[in-house]
């Protein structure tokens, strides 16, 4: 009898304690809906409408979109455009990535210190982390005239003849290079640093205590520990290289010859100035595709080659 009036008032317990753990969901995923909103409205959106597009040949200045297959696809994969595209953005995101990580590790070793000194070496160095890269790209713009330039100015000190850097196809890709390295070494730093300050020094202590020199400690202790740190960067900076656009719209227009045109500018020259949306939104999937390839390749190439500490 006892058992029978006691069974409604546990199912009431059990009742109440579901709506509560209910609520406390409902309470943690408010959190996450003003960043789901956004990304949905800014990301996820304008993906899956690209990915609509691509399959049209909407030209923007009509609505109507009739549907044409792959044709746009088709169209890319056999334009030698494409393949020349690709290959100036892999060059320049190779010459970027691998340059701004050396020199910003280099100088995270020569700065990693607490002294006042050091300290404003730094700042003078990751200032240009906080600077628009189109105002970046206008000194630039500046520095590198044919005519008036800073550089030609300097040459012409020492005797040397002023070089067309902007407009001559041998050396317009390495300003451009030039300028996310001056943009991007101080923030390779900055977190090469933290990742330097991470290390326990025990291991250098007892490395020394054994023998170990300044180089051996350095390829033994130093590089494999900052290995979780050089993939972030290498991760990060590399889908920031895949997709230089300022620089280029600013400097060269993608010329000269398209020796500049990376594939970002095309997108934008083939949707705003060509109006080949359908072409363009296509084009957009297979860059988002590739840079998706190439990441998930470097994170599995990563587990073989990271050490986690512990």
């Amino acid at each position: 009898m006892k058992a029978t009036e006691s069974q409604p008032v546990r199912v009431q317990q059990v009742t109440k304690r579901s709506n509560t753990r209910w609520l406390e969901y409902l309470k943690d995923f408010s959190f996450a809906v003003p960043a789901l909103v956004i990304l949905t409205l800014f990301i996820y959106y304008p993906l899956l409408n690209s990915l609509y597009l691509s399959f049209t040949n909407w030209n923007m200045t009509k609505p109507v979109k009739k549907f044409i297959g792959f044709d746009n696809y088709v169209y890319l994969l056999t334009s030698d455009m494409f393949y020349k595209v690709l290959k100036i953005t892999f060059t320049y995101t190779i010459l970027d990535v691998s340059i701004t990580l050396g020199l910003g590790l280099l100088l995270a070793l020569l700065f990693n210190s607490v002294s006042k000194f050091f300290g404003f070496m730094r700042a003078i160095i990751f200032m240009p982390h906080y600077i628009s890269m189109v105002i970046v790209s206008m000194i630039f713009l500046w520095i590198f005239n044919g005519r008036y330039g800073l550089v030609n100015e300097l040459l012409s000190w020492v005797g040397l003849e002023p070089i067309q850097w902007l407009t001559n196809t041998k050396t317009a890709l390495w300003v451009l290079v030039l300028i996310g390295v001056w943009k991007g070494v101080g923030f390779t730093m900055i977190i090469f640093i933290a990742g330097l300050r991470s290390i326990p020094v025990e291991y250098y202590e007892a490395s020394g205590i054994d023998g170990a020199t300044k180089w051996t400690q350095f390829w033994k202790i130093t590089l494999p520990l900052l290995s979780p740190t050089t993939l972030f960067l290498v991760v990060t900076h590399f889908i920031s290289s895949m997709q230089v656009f300022q620089s280029v719209d600013v400097l060269t227009n993608g010329g000269p010859l398209d020796s500049t045109k990376a594939m970002v500018y095309w997108i934008y020259e083939m949707a705003f100035s060509e109006f080949r949306t359908g072409r363009a939104s296509a084009l957009v999937i297979m860059f988002f595709l590739i840079i998706v390839l190439l990441t998930m390749v470097q994170m599995y190439v990563s587990k073989k080659k990271v050490h986690y500490e512990g």
